[in-house]
């Protein structure tokens, strides 16, 4: 039963980070950025703080971390989601996947420097193959200039360092709060940041917003934010941290498919290449060391 449960969230979280590209640019057909991702988190933050309290979780981190908890709720929640929000208005689906799959290299890299975590020759080969066709897919449209799909790619890949980043914080402060902790309050305090920054920046118009735009905001908070979350969690929990990362080299292809069939859209053959190296890089990334014991090209 065990399994099946696990098979199941595996596929929940999969299906959920897959369509959550999709969802991102229904939003923006009639809610700007901003906006939209304080709306989001307003959405979020009273479920996971009822969930807090029914389970008796704490709403604050330990004494001595509670303006990193601020901090979180800026640069872990507020920046990169409005970032990834306004980076995915200028790419497809696809590509944006594509480069926040990149999240766990970001993650090692980022440790090696800060933790001092030593990484082990596959793990470089792996690293240098993501980093790299995130490079070439900048330099390409560079070079057509293509400035829209510039401004997302930086957008986008800003967000995933930034939100690498506090993470890899959290693992050197030995941050050890709940899952439920970690969200409740941050995306609160998030999300009344960025509305009350959207009505200065943006100037919303909520009659203007449509009830497809709305509901995809919604499914973003409840289902995306709240199960998609905390099954990934539950998951890393009950498995091999390898095997509940493998869910970063399925949600692209979910999230390819759903914009072909929703918007007609066909992978160019660069793309597509594109997309092959840089999954192929973050596998060699997470797959353990102690898999390739045998393989004497191992350090």
């Amino acid at each position: 039963m065990q399994k099946i449960i696990l098979l199941f969230l595996f596929i929940l979280v999969s299906f959920t980070w897959g369509t959550t590209w999709l969802a991102m640019k229904i939003v923006l057909e009639t809610i700007p950025p901003i906006f939209a991702t304080g709306l989001r988190f307003l959405l979020t933050s009273p479920l996971l703080i009822l969930i807090a309290l029914f389970t008796k979780k704490d709403l604050f981190f330990p004494e001595g971390k509670r303006f990193f908890q601020f901090i979180i709720s800026v640069f872990y929640f507020a920046v990169p989601f409005t970032l990834m929000l306004y980076g995915g208005h200028y790419l497809n689906s696809g590509i944006s996947s594509i480069i926040f799959a990149n999240m766990p290299v970001f993650v090692l890299v980022l440790s090696s420097y800060i933790l001092k975590k030593k990484f082990y020759l596959l793990q470089n080969i792996g690293s240098l193959i993501s980093i790299s066709s995130l490079v070439y897919l900048l330099i390409e449209n560079i070079y057509n200039l293509n400035f829209l799909k510039i401004k997302g790619i930086l957008a986008l890949v800003s967000a995933m360092i930034i939100h690498a980043l506090v993470y890899t914080q959290c693992k050197k402060q030995l941050l050890n709060v709940s899952v439920i902790t970690f969200n409740a309050l941050p995306s609160f305090f998030s999300g009344i940041i960025l509305i009350i920054i959207s009505f200065f920046v943006e100037n919303p118009k909520i009659n203007d917003f449509s009830l497809i735009s709305f509901t995809a905001v919604i499914y973003l908070s409840i289902f995306a934010g709240i199960f998609g979350i905390l099954s990934y969690f539950y998951l890393q929990k009950n498995v091999s941290l390898f095997h509940a990362s493998i869910v970063f080299l399925i949600f692209p292809f979910i999230s390819i498919g759903l914009e072909s069939y929703f918007y007609s859209y066909n992978i160019s053959n660069q793309e597509l290449m594109i997309m092959m190296f840089t999954l192929l890089g973050i596998l060699l990334t997470l797959i353990p060391k102690q898999y390739f014991k045998k393989i004497n090209c191992l350090n």
